[in-house]
């Protein structure tokens, strides 16, 4: 399908682990700025040999690709990216990452694994987190890197408001951009029992996260990482994988046929990947806005760079950044598209007014709509405006473009039609008695030829009235010369060519009148149409806010619940205050009035441009004789 993943028989590199620190592989992001179809990210995070690529392979619908490796050594370092064409969802593209392991012995740098961690939060939709044998406090302590997201991922910029700036008002959001959280438990051999009851996976781990009350320390400790996943993470899902196969033929399994596996495990892996095909959402980023593979190579080049500099990352700066390159490339593209679209028609010059309106009308209209498709958060309308104004200076060149040819055409062909006349005045055809009688049947004759022509453009009438004055010293000459004339008729002569100059200078200005009306009006009509399609833009953006603002106020109003369930009443207090915060920030973000302040304004200056293009050119520009 157009603009979806490019064929890619195996993973590649997409973010380099070296001794210089993180590193993106321009190949990697290459491929990504070719995919315009939104992308479902899920990464896989955990530690190191714990079977990691192998459900990605899964999820892949391959049975290798990922490296799975067959001794203790971690075979993938940094993040490995597949890009395959989504097996559910029709347009979109599943991008898959496979993240180096945590607490590679070879490695020994906590840092570079918190770093791992949080890029596989920031990037991904749903975050798949594997791990071996049970979910016992000592594997969620294993989970720690998740208390440290706090200080390694900041949502909004350092210029925000004091109230925006509080810690609470920070972490209670993470739950709006954070991925949905999968934990896959691998070889699973225990009785899923609670109080001597069958519980399922999701009942499991829920358990396994229940907190404790008290203010010690050690309760606090464990705590802590359970806390963070529940409060950050939008949705819960586990699952509990058996062993696959026999203990000596694991280092097999990337050969092993699906028939070859034990049956409960491929039950549990089948349900695995239709919960990942069927439940991950679109990547998104703040304010709902979807990512393409396009927007997600920026996004990974953002987050890198700002890691290596030293910076945390800012989830607002990243979609800022991101815009800003998104948006001038869709200001780009639009504008490719209306050039485009007038070449054609400039091959073709002269043409009318009306033609060449029509032309620019529907080239503008589909750069105004490749415009909306590609951008997004353009707050304040400065790349629409930027996208019109640049239309309405190549329209203004073209209008002068146009009546330039059609001056050069209009000269050649008056010039071409006068030579027989010409030549008769040089052989004295006019100088006797009754000569400006056929002088005058012959230029009438030339005139009807002239107006014939359909092809002058919109310098046609324009060129005639001053080719007319022009001559109406030679007419006026003639007439008097001629003998045949009394005082009389000489004077009802003169008359006439006066009155005839006059006609046409009437006819020249009532046909720019209606060239002009004609040309605004279509320019009206197709304002009120970008307006639209603005406002249906703008109402979009709006209502992906809300659903981002929804999903976290569901999880939030959910958490709250179960505290009050378990008589946490410090959480729930907490937690309500958390929940008043997301209420009014979707209250913020329902402000009706942001289209009329920015996009009605940004409209308005496409459309004044555009009217001052077409009067300036007509109006304002000097005949040139």
């Amino acid at each position: 399908m157009s603009g979806g993943p490019p064929p890619m028989p195996a993973p590649v590199c997409l973010i380099e682990n070296t001794d210089q620190g993180l590193q993106t592989v321009e190949s990697a992001l290459n491929l990504l700025r070719s995919i315009q179809q939104p992308v479902v990210v899920v990464a896989v995070v955990g530690l190191y040999r714990t079977g990691k690529s192998y459900l990605m392979n899964r999820l892949a619908q391959q049975q290798s690709g990922f490296a799975l490796g067959s001794t203790i050594e971690s075979k993938t370092k940094g993040i490995w990216m597949w890009c395959v064409p989504h097996p559910m969802k029709k347009g979109h593209t599943l991008v898959l990452l496979d993240t180096e392991g945590l607490g590679d012995v070879d490695k020994g740098d906590e840092k570079n694994d918190a770093w791992i961690f949080c890029l596989a939060v920031l990037l991904s939709s749903t975050l798949v987190y594997n791990s071996r044998g049970t979910i016992d406090n000592q594997a969620i302590e294993k989970l720690h890197y998740v208390t440290e997201l706090t200080d390694q991922i900041q949502v909004k910029s350092a210029g925000a408001s004091e109230q925006d700036d509080d810690e609470m008002a920070e972490e209670c959001e993470f739950v709006r951009f954070f991925p949905s959280f999968v934990w896959a438990v691998r070889d699973f051999t225990l009785e899923r029992k609670i109080n001597g009851r069958n519980v399922s996976d999701d009942e499991y781990l829920n358990f396994a996260l229940q907190l404790k009350n008290g203010l010690s320390p050690k309760v606090m400790t464990y705590n802590l990482p359970r806390q963070c996943i529940r409060s950050f993470f939008p949705t819960r899902k586990c699952f509990t994988f058996p062993f696959p196969t026999a203990a000596n033929n694991m280092s097999h399994l990337d050969s092993m046929a699906e028939a070859d596996l034990d049956p409960d495990f491929r039950n549990v892996a089948d349900s695995f990947c239709t919960h990942i095909f069927t439940e991950s959402r679109v990547k998104t980023v703040q304010g709902g806005h979807k990512v393409t593979g396009s927007r997600f190579s920026h996004l990974v080049k953002i987050y890198v760079d700002t890691i290596n500099s030293g910076k945390v990352p800012c989830l607002e700066n990243a979609v800022v950044a991101m815009a800003e390159i998104e948006n001038q490339s869709a200001v780009d593209e639009g504008f490719r598209l209306y050039v485009q679209g007038m070449e054609n028609l400039k091959k073709n010059f002269p043409v009318d007014l009306e033609s060449l309106s029509a032309e620019h009308q529907r080239a503008s209209a589909l750069a105004t709509q490749e415009f909306l498709k590609r951008s997004f958060k353009d707050t304040e309308g400065k790349y629409m405006t930027q996208l019109q104004e640049n239309v309405a200076k190549l329209y203004d060149q073209l209008i002068n473009d146009n009546m330039d040819a059609s001056e050069k055409l209009c000269r050649k062909l008056l010039s071409d039609l006068y030579a027989p006349m010409a030549g008769n005045i040089q052989q004295g055809i006019y100088a006797k008695p009754g000569g400006y009688e056929i002088y005058c049947r012959d230029r009438d004759a030339m005139v009807a030829k002239y107006r014939q022509d359909g092809k002058k453009g919109m310098k046609g009438e324009e060129m005639l009235e001053g080719f007319l004055q022009e001559r109406s010293a030679e007419a006026n000459s003639i007439m008097k010369a001629d003998e045949k004339l009394t005082e009389a008729d000489k004077q009802r002569a003169e008359a006439r060519e006066q009155a005839a100059v006059q006609e046409q200078q009437a006819k020249v200005a009532a046909q720019r009148q209606k060239d002009l009306q004609r040309a605004l009006e279509d320019e009206k009509r197709n304002q009120e149409e970008r307006l639209r399609r603005m406002e249906e833009k703008m109402e979009e953006e709006k209502c992906l806010q809300r659903e981002e603002l929804d999903r976290a106020l569901e999880s939030k109003q959910k958490e709250w619940q179960e505290m009050m369930q378990k008589g946490f009443r410090d959480k729930v207090e907490i937690m309500s205050q958390e929940i008043e915060h997301l209420k009014k920030e979707k209250e913020k973000e329902a402000d009706p009035g942001f289209f009329k302040k920015y996009l009605m304004p940004a409209a308005e200056v496409g459309k004044e441009k555009m009217q001052n293009s077409i009067i300036g050119s007509e109006e304002s520009r000097p005949l040139q004789r």
